[in-house]
């Protein structure tokens, strides 16, 4: 075995993967302890030398990785966004660059590569984008019509609320994510009581309609990307009787050669005899 492929085997190893998961999630908890006044005073050099092992170990990490793959390595996207995060942290954090050192939480992000399940969810949510552009489409819509109607019908009485688009927008926006609604349509409806049909139509157009559109595209994606484990068994029994009745219309195909051969060289000797 190659030296490549030795340290290939190494890094895919189950111990080593779950080690590197262990480091990134040791990682994000100790750079979240140092938004912590008291944690730093107390333990701030401890929290800076487990950063600084972290990181190294992420950069050995994705050099064995560079080294173990080859060409290999820049054919997966996950890698490049793994080299990103690295990159980024090892760029100093002072002067002016300083702001990256609050961007070093993104090692977080690590997990997403390190573990398949995850990896998976994002493949699926990736599919589903073309899905819910659309979807993402009609609900602006939908919500710009709202803004507009309800400038022109409740502008002049709620003005806090609706007196101009912009302001109607996110009004409508809080409203479709189900906040303080109530209360909303209560003080408009003080002076228009018919008010509530309108908060009540664009709730179940927007809320019921547009937002669920949303969850039934990202399921569908999942259930594309991933088979459930009964899928997945039934399509290996399928894969196992389609293998089975290919090797007995090998045999049947055998069969009929050797008594077609053997009718064939009966009728010879009979009309030999004959």
């Amino acid at each position: 075995m190659s030296r490549r492929a030795q340290v290939r085997a190494f890094l895919e190893r189950r111990a080593v993967q779950r080690a590197i998961i262990t480091v990134i999630v040791v990682n994000a908890v100790t750079i979240g302890a140092e938004t912590s006044a008291t944690l730093m005073k107390n333990a701030g050099g401890l929290l800076v030398t487990i950063d600084h092992v972290a990181l190294a170990v992420f950069t050995v990490e994705l050099a064995l990785r560079l080294y173990a793959y080859g060409r290999e390595f820049f054919k997966d996207p996950w890698n490049w966004f793994d080299a990103v995060i690295v990159l980024v942290s090892l760029i100093p954090a002072s002067g002016p660059t300083s702001i990256l050192r609050a961007l070093r939480i993104l090692r977080a992000l690590r997990l997403i590569s390190a573990v398949p399940s995850m990896r998976r969810v994002v493949h699926a949510l990736l599919a589903a984008v073309p899905g819910m552009a659309s979807i993402m489409g009609l609900l602006v819509l939908l919500i710009y019509i709202a803004a507009v109607i309800a400038t022109k019908l409740f502008g002049e009485i709620m003005p806090e609320r609706f007196d101009e688009l912009p302001r109607s927008l996110f009004t409508l926006f809080q409203i479709m994510t189900g906040d303080d609604w109530g209360n909303v349509a209560q003080e408009v409806m003080q002076h228009k009581p018919w008010a509530w049909i309108f908060f009540i139509a664009y709730i179940l157009m927007s809320t019921f309609v547009a937002l669920n559109l949303f969850i039934a595209v990202v399921v569908n994606a999942m259930n594309e990307v991933e088979d459930s484990p009964a899928e997945a068994q039934t399509r290996a029994e399928l894969v196992a009787v389609r293998a089975e009745l290919a090797a007995l219309t090998a045999k049947l195909d055998v069969l009929v050669t050797r008594e077609v051969s053997r009718t064939a060289a009966s009728a010879r000797t009979f009309e030999g005899s004959g």
